[in-house]
């Protein structure tokens, strides 16, 4: 072969490894998964929600118990609130943040992403009204499927269902917690005092569901019938594994490994991934501990958590010495019948996760079949959002609104019944079944990024509204999408837009609405003030997205405190409220305000893209 010839052969490799690279828009997708989550939104919408077809909702969530529970996300195609997956998805929305915040925020998603979470974290925190209740469901699942209606037009019983001493729920209660921890340290660079009092509720949590064991399903029996409860003993290391992650305090560490055994951490060698199963969850997160060399005295047992976490990755791959995922003949993870997707989605995040950590730490994923390079863990991650996004068998999309040829007949309530704001009547529960569920027509709302439960064991798909099985979305099977798809797309090479940006100057994704506040950590020497951080206002200017930051200043003591300075740092845009000073970085009150008395306070804010400034005292009278 001459030269001219190489070349042609090598541009012409190149050209096909191109086609391939950018063979599915994994930006797009993710813009529809955020889509989804605002089409399950319960409560009042804010008025920047993009799914016009939605409206009000729920809005007297707990009112018949004395609680507000108004908020949260409908699980699925109904409109139960069940704790369990629900903080399930919140978790997996959270860690996506947490791996892929680089991502996310080139992606310009960064606003929708933290958005998404904090829909339902303000939930949970409404949910958890003492630290030993926490809330744990409203609406009854047999009641509510009784009825094909819109959320809007509700007349099923909202009955609220809690946990507390006497009802525990150590499996709802932590993966609450865990939810709660891995959304403080999503939203730590953003909003410290909001992260901060997801701590606080999340260490809470934590404690209630350790020391009042049970499971949630025998308290709050009828959620058994939808999502049974398999045990609790993984929902308690995973939301240890998070706290450590979130906190740094070793007491967290020392948790995970000393019940690795009795709790079944070093002991459970699995093949899935979901809301009832965390184990393996749980067994790669602390692999990363491991890897980075910051096991200390516990690296014998979290080597021991590291051979597990490889079990699952190698019987995801195939190469498990025979004990593997069943796969289709297509390819996809078949682990279920019903719903399979969301398991696909889950294990394929997770994978995508491992491949990062092995990557960091130089190391391959050692299975009995052999040795396997990290990049390969990814392709097969890979693989499955690719047989999601329309490579398979029936070349259909089972992302709901991507590509050509997608699923139409979706069991969903919302998604079947013509908008309220189309259809102002009102659709009672037996006349939903009567003109919309059984029409043969496709829906009349497109309920873009709904992820679907997906095709049987051989790649086979009924789209009828009746095959729940296989049409119906969830929450659980669309979060770990948010990552995943952020993953791949800052790999594609795609370099065009995925979605509409708001109109310059406009706010959008202003994901808080109110200032929620807490002390922040004192540590000796520090003056008697603390620091209230909020967010109140966020924009996009291009491809940028600015937020608006106020800081509370607030004198905790009882004396009088004049001639304060603070040092502010990684401030890179203007700031209002402050006195500059000659020193770099250093500001003072204003000159009306030369003494800050005891119990009052004053603010200031300050407007720049990316993470909050760091605020701290540097002297004061």
């Amino acid at each position: 072969m001459n030269n001219f010839n190489i070349v042609a052969c090598l541009i012409l490799l190149g050209f096909q490894a191109a086609i391939v690279l950018a063979e599915f828009n994994y930006g797009e997708a993710l813009d529809k998964t955020f889509m989804f989550l605002e089409a399950q939104r319960s409560g009042k919408l804010p008025f920047d929600q993009r799914v016009k077809w939605r409206g009000d909702s729920g809005l007297k969530d707990g009112a018949l118990q004395g609680v507000d529970l108004v908020g949260g996300y409908y699980d699925a195609g109904d409109h139960v609130k069940f704790g369990l997956p629900m903080a399930f998805s919140v978790t997996m929305l959270a860690w996506g943040t947490i791996e892929y915040r680089k991502e996310i925020t080139n992606l310009n998603q960064m606003g929708h992403t933290l958005w998404a979470i904090r829909w339902g974290t303000d939930y949970f925190i409404k949910a958890h009204t003492q630290p030993n209740v926490l809330w744990g469901q409203v609406g009854d699942g047999d009641s509510d499927h009784y009825c094909w209606e819109r959320a809007e037009d509700m007349t099923t019983p909202r009955t609220a269902y809690k946990l507390d001493e006497a009802h525990p729920g150590s499996d709802l209660a932590g993966e609450t917690a865990a939810a709660l921890a891995a959304a403080a340290i999503a939203f730590k660079p953003y909003n410290s005092s909001y992260s901060e009092l997801l701590l606080v509720h999340a260490k809470q949590l934590f404690s209630f569901a350790d020391k009042f064991r049970g499971l949630y399903d025998d308290s709050i029996q009828c959620a058994k019938q939808f999502y049974t409860s398999s045990g609790y003993s993984d929902e308690l290391l995973w939301a240890a594994t998070w706290l450590f992650r979130a906190t740094g305090d070793e007491h967290y560490l020392k948790y995970v490994v000393d019940n690795a055994v009795y709790m079944g951490g070093t002991g459970w060698a699995v093949k899935e991934f979901s809301s009832d199963n965390k184990y393996a969850g749980v067994q790669i997160l602390l692999s990363k501990v491991l890897m980075e060399q910051k096991g200390g005295a516990y690296t014998s047992t979290l080597k021991q958590y590291q051979a597990k976490a490889d079990y699952f990755a190698c019987a995801c791959l195939q190469k498990n010495d025979g004990y593997n995922v069943h796969l289709t003949p297509g390819g996809l993870m078949y682990v279920h019948e019903w719903n399979n997707l969301q398991y696909a989605s889950a294990a394929s995040f997770l994978l995508a996760v491992y491949s990062d950590y092995l990557s960091a730490a130089n190391a391959k994923l050692t299975c009995p079949d052999g040795q396997i390079q990290p990049h390969e863990v990814l392709n097969f991650a890979k693989s499955q959002a690719d047989y999601i996004l329309g490579k398979n068998p029936k070349s259909m999309s089972y992302l709901v609104g991507y590509g050509p040829k997608y699923p139409t007949h979706v069991h969903h309530r919302g998604a079947s019944i013509a908008s309220i704001s189309v259809l102002p009547s009102m659709v009672s529960c037996v006349q939903g079944f009567e003109a919309w569920y059984r029409r043969p027509e496709a829906d009349p709302n497109v309920i873009y990024g709904a992820l679907v439960g997906g095709p049987d064991q051989n790649d086979g798909f009924n789209d009828d509204r009746s095959s729940y099985e296989q049409t119906e979305p969830t929450l659980s099977g669309s979060a770990p999408l948010v990552g995943l798809f952020s993953k791949l797309e800052s790999l594609s090479g795609n370099k065009g837009p995925y979605h509409k940006r708001p109109t310059t100057e406009q706010p959008s994704q202003n994901y808080h609405h109110q200032e929620t506040s807490v002390p922040s950590t004192k540590s000796p020497g520090v003056p008697p003030v603390r620091f209230l951080h909020s967010i109140t206002n966020t924009w996009n200017v291009g491809k940028t997205t600015y937020y608006r930051h106020k800081v509370v200043i607030k004198n905790t003591s009882e004396k009088p405190i004049t001639d304060l300075k603070l040092v502010i740092e990684d401030l890179s845009g203007n700031l209002w409220g402050l006195s500059p000073t000659p020193v770099k970085n250093t500001y003072e009150l204003p000159p009306w305000l030369k003494v800050l008395n005891p119990g009052s306070d004053c603010s200031f804010v300050y407007i720049q893209e990316g993470p909050q400034a760091k605020v701290s005292v540097l002297s004061y009278q």
